[in-house]
């Protein structure tokens, strides 16, 4: 799969259930449908951060086009007070998230500090997590 941002082809990371589609070049990252709730099981803020997804129709962000369908992906903010902006596919393929967006979703889902995933995840990104 090549990114939707760059273009540059993906690498996949296979992480528990979730592949992990990142993009070496740029930093982001696919997850194709109902991998970012299988990422957040175990979270304390996982039904309130899912639910807090709202199409933002005002931004002037650049669009992106989903890897899977190739139509035009919504802008969707999440999170408290809607602080973070990803690309999601209208079709529901899967969710496009730019460099550092997936860390600060992971963040927002008061994580135990012991949780599998989230210790995974920072092996994966240690770089750049930081919680």
């Amino acid at each position: 799969m090549n990114c939707t941002a760059c273009k540059e082809p993906m690498i996949v990371l296979e992480l528990e259930e979730v592949e992990i589609d990142h993009c070496i070049s740029c930093g982001g990252i696919w997850l194709d449908a109902g991998e970012l709730e299988l990422l957040l099981e175990g979270s304390n803020e996982k039904d309130k951060l899912l639910s807090s997804f709202e199409v933002d129709r005002t931004t002037k962000e650049k669009v992106r086009r989903c890897p899977i369908c190739l139509k035009r992906m919504e802008k969707v903010l999440c999170g408290k007070n809607n602080k973070i902006r990803i690309d999601k596919c209208r079709r529901n393929d899967g969710i496009w998230f730019d460099v550092g967006e997936l860390e600060e979703i992971i963040k927002m889902a008061s994580f135990d500090k012991n949780n599998r995933v989230l210790n995974l995840l920072k092996d994966m990104f240690k770089k750049r997590i930081t919680i």
